[in-house]
Order: structure tokens, then sequence, then C-alpha cells
């Protein structure tokens, strides 16, 4: 499985896309591993490759990768259904494997953006899967592109296909479940989410994405583009970097799938490494973080306090 880097013409395009600056960047690393040494509640150390990514993906702002990375840790600590047990050889995940493709596209569009095509293969309903196993699956992906993404991109494109949604799959997700998962998602993790393009509309998706607007920030709700056919969605994403399934010509969506299950499979020590790795708020300074006021009783989402 390899994800093509930006070239250099690209790279320098990302890099001003990224505020990232190559006289100040290796200071800026060195701030943020010498805060996360002074925090009692966090590791002492992590992968400098994430941590990099993370300060991408705040355009080198320092405090707000600080709250970024607190938050992430705290989230480890806080969502155990989400960040233990990341085997993806465990029924519940090998079930979705099989039933859903969730690669990473290993092309860039033009302006450097990764396209991620999430597509179902199945109608039938899963048995032994929760939503929260498929949400899993999907930030195992995240933390493994936290590090393959080496010089960073200038964002994510999200291609949904909703082809074989069915009123079963959704009915698996409560409003607490996907609350939960999209405030992970943009307050945990360095994602800088620049289109979602969902393909072969019904209905019943017109409904569900309405019902999810209210749980992501309005900037995100105004990049969200529906189509009813793929000749649209070229208009946006050019061809040599979509999968045939979707008039392109850069490969099969289940080949570039089954890469990225291999990939799984082999991340499995570090995802078992990882357990351990998260908030302990019993040493955070303060008080500890109240999971219920984080995520707010009321649907609201509060931000962790950072020194």
């Amino acid at each position: 499985m390899t994800l093509v880097q930006p070239n250099e013409e690209m790279q320098a395009f990302v890099r001003k896309q990224l505020n990232e600056d190559l006289n100040t960047r290796e200071s800026d690393l060195q701030a943020i591993k010498e805060w996360l040494a002074k925090q009692p509640h966090l590791p002492d150390t992590w992968d400098e490759n994430r941590i990099m990514t993370f300060l991408r993906g705040c355009k080198f702002s320092l405090e707000k990768c600080k709250r970024k990375l607190d938050m992430y840790f705290t989230m480890r600590t806080a969502c155990p259904e989400l960040f233990s047990n990341r085997d993806i050889n465990r029924p519940e995940l090998a079930e979705i494997m099989d039933a859903v493709n969730i690669p990473p596209l290993p092309g860039l569009t033009p302006d450097a953006k990764r396209v991620i095509v999430l597509r179902g293969k199945t109608e039938k309903n899963l048995s032994n899967a929760n939503a929260y196993d498929a949400m899993k699956i999907a930030l195992m992906v995240g933390d493994i592109r936290l590090a393959a993404e080496e010089t960073g991109v200038a964002g994510d494109v999200y291609i949904l296909d909703a082809s074989i949604a069915t009123p079963a799959h959704f009915a698996k997700f409560t409003p607490a479940m996907v609350k939960k998962f999209l405030l992970i998602v943009q307050e945990a993790y360095p994602v800088k989410l620049k289109e979602v393009h969902v393909v072969n509309i019904s209905p019943l998706v017109y409904t569900i994405i309405e019902w999810v607007k209210p749980f992501i920030k309005e900037k995100i709700r105004n990049r969200i583009h529906v189509h009813q056919d793929v000749e649209s969605l070229h208009k946006f994403v050019p061809k040599d970097v979509l999968p045939e399934e979707y008039g392109g010509t850069a490969g099969k969506s289940q080949e570039f799938h089954d890469q990225w299950h291999k990939k799984l499979q082999d991340y499995l020590p570090w995802f078992q490494e990882q357990e351990n790795i998260k908030a302990d708020e019993s040493k955070r300074p303060g008080k500890p973080t109240n999971y219920d006021d984080l995520f707010g009783v009321d649907g609201s989402f509060r931000q962790l306090s950072i020194d």
C-alpha cells in the first residue's frame, strides 16, 4: 500500500497552505515535544512524524496543536469503545471489512488533496458488528495516515457512496454515537476536510444528511455536495485519481481496500502498544475531565483548557 506523496512543486504549495516554514518547523516540533513532556497527564513522548502531522493540521499554531493533542489522548481514555481492542482480525471488525470499501486512494488531486472512498458492498444486515466498530475502523485508518502522509497534504476529499444505504444500516447509528464520532474527528484529529461528495443519492440519504448536519461545523456543512451521477463528481475530482467504479482510471476500489486491510493487519502491534498511551485524568492539573461535561449533556461541546 503506497500513498503517493506530493512532488516538490506540490510540497511548496502544501507548505504555503499549511503555514509551514522550513526554517522554524523543527523548533515548533521541539516546542510541542517539550510541552508534552511537561504534562503529567499525557504521554511523555510520542512519534515525531505524527506530532508533525498535528502541527500541519493546525497550520503550525502551537496552542491549537496542544489543544488537539490533549483532546486526542483524552478521547483515547474517554472512548474505549473506539480506541481499544483494535485488532482488524476480530470477527466483528473483519465482518465490516468484508462488507465495505474504505480506502484512501493512492493518488492526489492537482491541488494536493487526498481522496478517500467509503462504499458498501452488501445490503445485508451485519450480525456481529455495531456502529462503533465501523467508526473504530475509520479512526484506525486515520491513525495510520498520521504517519503515512509523510510531507502533508492540502486536505481531504471524502466520497460517500450511498447506493446500498438502507434504513437498517442507519438504524445502527444513534445521535449520541454520531455526535461523539464527529466531535472526535473535528476536535481530536488534525483533519482538514475540504470536500464531501455523496454519490448515488436517494430520498433516504437526503434525510440522513439533514440529520447529521447539526453535529458538524458550518464550514464543513457548506462543503457537502450531492451527486445523482458520477459525471458531476468528475467536475471536482479528476478521473485519473478515481477508481474504475466511479468512471476513473486509477484502478479498482477493492484492490485499494485490500491493500489497506493488509496495512491494518500489519499495524496490530502498534495498535496494541498504543492501548495504554492515553490521558491519565487522575494526573491532570486542576480538575479531571468530566466526560459528560466534555461532550455536553445538551448536545453542545466544551473545549479542554490548556496550560
